[in-house]
């Protein structure tokens, strides 16, 4: 699955003279960098790392995970077995063996090409554990803003793999996509990636699988909104790339680039589906590659948030929502 994603990490300052030849060495190590980040993100989805094993107690059989930690071998326990069970654990292992196998290759070619890793500042890597370890809260609360029917706990059983009673299956793949495009922008390849118009895409499409076949392509047909008069103009892909490098580039704090993007990519409605969440998501991406926090909707602000919003659609706001998304859904740290 590939969006036409081109991350901006090898800058200008380390190849200052660029020939034909270093153009397109550019343009391999983008390439491969592209690859390395979305096979990593995949790589992180998948819950279990070892090999499978079955053992046999009083006649019943149970699935374990074995593993090889600080030079001991390690069992964890999976479940009751089950040949469902053993052949879906079986091809994820698989997966994640060919996933390792690409990486190993893919970072062999960069070391061949000359590429070393972006050093992060250490600022920076404290966000992303910081984000790591409220992506479950955050996950939730985005779930209620789009107005999937979970809890807490239904989401957090998602989020780790589980089995849910009553949610609708589209519920529970969008649960499982922003997981997957959380998991994208902490990546350290991306996160060292300058926020842009093509991270925004790819994310748009990792929220959107699934559901549509090119779900970060620009929007081609007309959309409108429940609850507001705002009817969104079509996009036109240049002026939205202009806008968004536009407020990149403003001298303000990052929390207020960072809402001022994601309220800007909700109101546009530059995709088919899935706004809300690209655009939440893109704004964490830009914060986080900052050291400057999290943007979040709680859970139990989403109903004035929308109000808010609506208010901004319609050009009703007077700085309002800016002040209101500061106040309530930054987190810092």
């Amino acid at each position: 699955m590939t969006f036409g994603v081109h991350f901006d990490i090898i800058t200008e300052e380390k190849y200052p003279k660029r020939d034909a030849a270093m153009d397109s060495q550019y343009l391999q190590i983008q390439t491969l960098l592209e690859q390395r980040a979305e096979i990593t993100a995949r790589l992180n989805l998948i819950p279990y790392d070892g090999s499978i094993e079955i053992k046999d107690r009083n006649g019943q059989k149970y699935i374990y995970i074995r593993k090889r930690v600080l030079g001991r071998n390690t069992s964890t326990y999976v479940d009751s077995y089950s040949d469902e069970l053993f052949a879906s654990i079986s091809k994820l292992l698989k997966d994640a063996k060919e996933y390792k196998k690409q990486i190993r290759k893919i970072n062999n070619e960069l070391a061949k090409l000359g590429y070393s890793g972006q050093e992060l500042s250490s600022r920076v890597l404290l966000n992303i554990d910081f984000a790591r370890a409220n992506m479950k809260s955050n996950i939730y609360d985005q779930a209620i803003l789009e107005g999937i029917a979970t809890t807490f706990p239904d989401t957090e059983i998602i989020i780790e793999n589980g089995k849910v009673n009553g949610m609708t299956a589209t519920d529970v793949q969008k649960i499982l996509n922003l997981k997957h495009a959380w998991e994208f922008i902490m990546d350290k390849d991306v996160v060292a990636s300058k926020s842009s118009y093509s991270i925004l895409c790819y994310i748009a499409g990792l929220v959107n699988e699934g559901f549509y076949t090119y779900g970060g392509r620009i929007r081609c047909v007309p959309v409108t909104i429940g609850g507001t008069s705002y009817i969104p103009p079509m996009p036109i892909e240049f002026v939205v790339k202009e806008k968004i490098e536009e407020i990149l580039n403003k001298n303000e704090e990052p929390v207020d680039i960072a809402i001022e993007l994601c309220l800007y990519c909700m109101k546009t409605q530059i995709f088919n589906d899935g706004n809300k969440r690209a655009s939440v998501i893109f704004a964490n991406h830009f914060l986080i590659s900052n050291g400057e926090g999290l943007l979040v909707i709680p859970e139990n602000k989403v109903s004035e948030f929308k109000k808010m919003l609506v208010a901004y659609y319609e050009d009703r706001d007077n700085g309002e929502i800016l002040e209101f998304m500061k106040k309530y859904c930054w987190k810092s740290f």
